[in-house]
């Protein structure tokens, strides 16, 4: 029971924090309502997880959720002197690059397991979270990095092999139109 209050009193602080864009809009409907805010939050989680879980463009729902919040701090993180807010943000880029990129080529897979929308989102949600170990990091550590090493002067050569071929053409273009 402790632990629940803990996530309570976090969950509390974070809709009461006025350097957040959401503070005011909780503040507004608790006051029209007398309804906590806690409990609003609950009910719009509840409410949007039966959306992505039965609703018509939940996959939209979903992208939105796992763009909308991280663009909007990534380009905050941005704007400040800190590097450690700038390092958390492009690596969630990263999982979600990786993760739409496999996603793309294996759309199937968004057809046969039953409310894969619902489980992207808190996936995105888990990597977004404001926690030391959220699953940007997790994946980002066990999984990605370990690949990125080993295949990483593979991939350099190949981009580099790229470019050259890029350059000789366009070189060769612009000869033939002078």
């Amino acid at each position: 029971m402790d632990k629940l209050d803990t996530y309570k009193q976090q969950l509390e602080k974070e809709l009461s924090d006025d350097s957040k864009p959401w503070t005011k809009y909780f503040k507004m409907i608790e006051e029209k309502t007398n309804v906590n805010k806690i409990y609003i939050f609950g009910g719009l989680v509840g409410f949007i997880a039966l959306y992505l879980a039965f609703g018509y463009a939940a996959e939209i729902l979903c992208n939105v959720i796992g763009i909308a919040y991280p663009a909007y701090i990534s380009m905050k993180a941005v704007e400040t002197k800190e590097k450690t807010d700038d390092t958390k943000w492009l690596t969630y880029w990263v999982i979600f690059a990786t993760f739409s990129t496999i996603e793309f080529f294996s759309l199937y897979i968004t057809r046969i397991i039953p409310f894969y929308w619902l489980i992207k989102c808190v996936f995105f949600v888990w990597c977004m979270a404001p926690i030391e170990n959220n699953g940007s990091v997790v994946v980002y550590y066990k999984v990605i990095r370990p690949y990125f090493l080993k295949h990483e002067s593979a991939v350099d050569n190949l981009i580099g092999n790229a470019t050259d071929t890029l350059k000789k053409g366009a070189e060769g273009m612009f000869k033939k139109s002078n």
